[in-house]
């Protein structure tokens, strides 16, 4: 998901809100209670069965929820001078990292989630980065799907996987304006071996994408049979979508080659070690009220 500067801004400034601070064991932590309005919860049964999913995430993971997860009790106002207790949770920056990965992600408050307690600092600059890279993984995954559900189809269809390597490089060509799938990889520096979309920009890898999933459409709308009329298909659909863009300006093979993505997703997987072994709860539950 893209998100807006200032969009960006207000969600960072609402999260930075809500986070508490235990002096002397220097820790920062995040009141579960407070955390659900921010993630667009409203009722706290819905929102706990959320954190106990990221509990057993946590456990899954080889780590002892219990330097994560503290659950406490608090008093709250019920109106008129009333008060009653409630449970609540004090939570770690992994613990609300493990609660935005099992949190609905179709909010918009999720997604932002899972990259700001990714990071180890809250600068608005690097929350904004991390993002980039994740939507970047997340076009990946995408396109891995619709490739390998184009394969299924035209396979159903006739075309077996050197026909689908075939059709996959003649709609690189058309997405290219010439250069194909073993051309880009020349012109990239990237290893025979090695996916093209790997080391492509996002903007690219979601061209590819649509390019595929119009292919999937049509060979099953059309109900296509054979190599040749499929190659065709993608070629035309590859060819749609690189008049799109230059339209707009952009020549998909003239876009400099970013990270590799497997380098990428290595660092991401170290990051996400990093924040389980930092900054635990202290012994005591500092929380209670």
């Amino acid at each position: 998901m893209e998100f807006e500067k200032a969009k960006l801004i207000e969600l960072k400034e609402r999260f930075d809100s809500i986070i508490k601070k235990e002096e002397k064991e220097n820790v920062e932590f995040w009141y579960a209670r407070d955390l659900q309005v921010q993630l667009g919860y409203t009722q706290w049964r819905n929102f706990l069965e959320v954190i106990g999913k990221a509990m057993i995430s946590c456990k899954s993971a080889g780590i002892s929820e219990k330097n994560h997860f503290a659950k406490v009790s608090k008093m709250i106002d019920i109106g008129k001078g009333a008060k009653r207790e409630v449970e609540d949770y004090m939570l770690t920056r992994y613990a609300a990292y493990l609660i935005a990965q099992n949190g609905d992600s179709k909010k918009e408050e999720i997604a932002f989630a899972q990259t700001y307690f990714a990071v180890q600092t809250r600068k608005q600059e690097i929350i904004e980065d991390r993002i980039k890279l994740m939507n970047r993984i997340e076009a990946r995954e995408k396109l891995k799907e619709s490739e390998k559900q184009l394969s299924k189809n035209i396979y159903e269809r006739g075309v077996d996987d050197l026909g689908f390597a075939r059709v996959r490089s003649k709609g690189d060509s058309a997405l290219f304006g010439g250069l194909n799938t073993m051309q880009m990889k020349a012109k990239y520096g990237v290893k025979e071996n090695r996916p093209l979309a790997d080391f492509l920009p996002t903007l690219t890898i979601a061209a590819k994408n649509l390019a595929t999933e119009m292919t999937n459409y049509n060979v099953i709308e059309k109900d296509m049979y054979g190599e040749k009329s499929i190659t065709n298909e993608h070629i035309d659909n590859n060819l749609s979508v690189r008049s799109m863009l230059h339209k707009r300006g952009i020549k998909p093979e003239n876009l400099k080659p970013v990270e590799d993505l497997k380098k990428l997703e290595r660092r991401v997987n170290s990051e996400k070690k990093k924040i389980a072994h930092c900054n635990q709860l202290p012994k005591v539950n500092i929380g209670n009220k």
